[in-house]
């Protein structure tokens, strides 16, 4: 998708501090902002590296800032907030943005003409940033400021009598440590000279965090300045990194970055606009786990999730064709469970695995089957994973954590008091927001299809008794599912049942009964659940998370995080939810259906312009506009939107 934008976006400050662009590496780190050059949130910055890949995470340059020298005096080319006010005066000359595929700005400061483009590059902690004189009837001076940070990605600095001032500079390359804790620092300008002018710069203020109820006003610490004197038709590297850059030759490594991204485009059989989008945003997911692989859930502040890692494997993964990294996430997380449990989360710090989810294991049973059907790889399924997922249901079946144990009736029970267990898991100290405890809908959709997936596989293995013995129970499952949760008179399913509630209220959870591989309910049933929620849910940007006829509908997504946690299941619109709905809908109605949500989806293509660019957010308002919230690039909303776009209406996955 051509992502542009002229003097009409680029020069107003409340448009281009919206727009962020985002370039990852693929062993957690980054580099981000907004085109404005603002830094709106305390994750964004020039050089973010995962210490732990993919986890400890640490903001180590916030900014690198220009200075122009010229005839009428010297022009900053950075943008601000700092109490009271927004230091915008650079906006005036960025003429234009564009991100093909790296970010590149244009700026024209009087008869100068520069640009700027920025990439991280994939495997390194290394961004380079490289300046093209494009015009200048006369040589100029540019300097360049980089302002430290040095903390967790979670955190805030502020100035302190700590930091080691200390620095070295030649050659071009400047190196500092500014805690002896974290990694050092390198910084390398070919042909540049350094000023050496130690000073903290106060009250950074950062919009977004403002606006979530969280910190916002941060300190950065400079060593002082890059000088270097360029020239027209003259191009200048900077490269950052956390070991020794100045043996690397920028314009090599940018080539390289950008014929790799090419690659990743010819994967996919269908050459569109939104394809070629999400392709590239889902390749930023991946990224490594030891000597194996995993996905980030979302940028800018999500780890990997086991639940979202499973749903988004077969779009970032195997639409995509990228079938060694999905070989090597399967194997990563099924060396982590537990009594049948794959992990719900990593923790930052990298303390032990957290197992508090019903459906993250459920989903890995799909994301296996889903692997089988694109790459037809009997070996790994039966030599590497069988016996974790046989045992994974020996598991569910006696009981494990959180009470998950499979009753009497067949079905799958899941829940303790004060513990979130589905992926509805908003929790707020004590306040489980939507606990679902008990036998929810979509948790016992995803039971019946391990079983039937199950049948599969031991058929693959050749083992008939057991293949026999997985439909048997599949049987009871599917004949126990449509009598426990179908609401005759109302036309579609109960969204959890227990001992003492048969909850009805309209959630979305219901269509998973409709689009997992191994269907649940007859033809009629299932037309009318795709009505319920297509008239209670769907929206141009995903399905709401509750009706809006409902008296704890939230519409807005907002306030702090006491109000978003409260809202962000009851009523907030999920993009990931738009996966499962096209696939619904495509598999009961066919070419019509397949032309309504082409429709939709070419709707959906405007959003590819807000927030994050190029990638999809994590959720929306409930009600109209339906601002984009949440993180901006969510794994799970590119990989939904990227599968059921390939495999359901172009039919082109395979």
């Amino acid at each position: 998708m051509d992502i542009t934008f002229n003097k009409d976006i680029t020069q107003h400050f409340s448009k281009a501090s919206t727009r962020e662009w985002l370039e990852t590496n693929g062993l957690g780190g980054w580099a981000s902002s907004t085109i404005s050059g603002c830094n709106t949130r305390n994750y964004h910055g020039m050089l973010v590296v995962a210490t732990k890949p993919p986890l400890g995470r640490m903001v180590m340059v916030s900014k690198l800032e220009e200075f122009i020298h010229t005839p009428e005096g010297i022009v900053e080319l950075q943008c601000n907030q700092f109490p009271g006010m927004v230091k915008d005066q650079a906006l005036q000359y960025l003429v234009h943005y564009q991100q093909a595929p790296f970010p590149t700005f244009q700026y024209k400061i009087g008869e100068i003409e520069l640009e700027k483009t920025i990439a991280a590059i994939h495997g390194k902690d290394l961004v380079v940033v490289k300046y093209q004189v494009k015009k200048a009837p006369q040589a100029f001076i540019m300097d360049l400021k980089p302002l430290i940070a040095a903390r967790d990605y979670h955190s805030l600095s502020k100035a302190n009598g700590f930091i080691n001032q200390e620095v070295t500079f030649g050659n071009g390359s400047l190196c500092l440590q500014p805690y002896s804790d974290l990694p050092p620092i390198y910084i390398h300008a070919a042909n540049s000279s350094f000023k050496y002018k130690p000073d903290w710069y106060l009250n950074f203020e950062y919009k977004e965090e403002q606006a979530r109820g969280l910190a916002f006003a941060e300190d950065l610490f400079t060593y002082g300045q890059l000088v270097v004197t360029l020239k027209e038709g003259q191009t200048f590297y900077v490269m950052l990194s956390t070991a020794t850059c100045e043996q690397e030759q920028g314009d090599a490594l940018l080539q390289a970055e950008k014929q790799r991204r090419e690659a990743l485009l010819q994967q996919v059989s269908v050459q569109t606009n939104l394809t070629k989008s999400l392709v590239l945003a889902a390749d930023q997911f991946v990224v490594k786990r030891g000597e194996l692989s995993t996905i980030i859930a979302g940028y800018h502040w999500f780890s990997d999730w086991g639940r979202d890692t499973m749903i988004s494997l077969p779009g970032i993964c195997l639409v995509t064709k990228k079938y060694n990294e999905a070989r090597n996430i399967l194997k990563a997380f099924a060396r982590y469970m537990n009594q049948g449990l794959i992990p719900n989360r990593f923790p930052d710090q990298g303390e032990v695995p957290e197992y508090n989810t019903v459906d993250a294991t459920l989903w890995f049973f799909v994301a296996a089957k889903k692997y089988l059907d694109y790459t037809g790889d009997k070996t790994f399924i039966l030599d590497e994973l069988y016996t974790s997922l046989k045992d994974s249901v020996d598991w569910h079946e006696k009981g494990t954590h959180y009470s998950i144990h499979v009753e009497e009736d067949g079905l799958l029970y899941a829940g303790e008091f004060g513990v979130q267990l589905t992926w509805m898991d908003a929790k707020i100290g004590n306040w489980v927001v939507t606990p679902r405890m008990g036998k929810p809908v979509e948790i016992n959709a995803l039971w019946y299809n391990v079983l039937m997936i199950m049948a599969e596989f031991a058929a693959l293995k050749g083992d008939e008794s057991l293949r026999d013995s997985y439909l048997k129970k599949a049987d009871k499952v599917k004949k126990a599912f449509k009598e426990t949760f179908w609401i005759a008179d109302k036309g579609y399913l109960y969204d959890y049942v227990n001992l003492y509630e048969q909850n009805d209220d309209i959630r979305p959870n219901q269509i998973m009964a409709l689009s997992l591989p191994y269907e649940l309910l007859d033809k009629t049933s299932a037309m009318s659940v795709l009505r319920t929620v297509e008239e209670h849910l769907l929206t141009p940007f995903g399905l709401r998370s509750l009706s809006p006829e409902h008296y704890r509908y939230e519409s807005h997504y907002s306030g702090n995080q006491w109000s978003r946690d409260g809202a962000y299941h009851q009523g907030t619109v999920w993009s990931w939810l738009l996966g499962p709905y096209i696939t619904a809908k495509v598999r009961l109605e066919g070419d019509a259906g397949r032309t309504i949500v082409e429709r939709l989806l070419n709707s959906f293509q405007s959003h590819l312009l807000d927030a994050g660019l190029g990638t999809v957010s994590e959720i929306f308002d409930g009600e109209s506009p339906h601002y984009p919230k949440g993180c901006v690039a969510q794994a799970w909303g590119v990989a939904e939107v990227l599968r059921a776009y390939l495999e359901d209406v172009k039919q082109a996955a395979r």
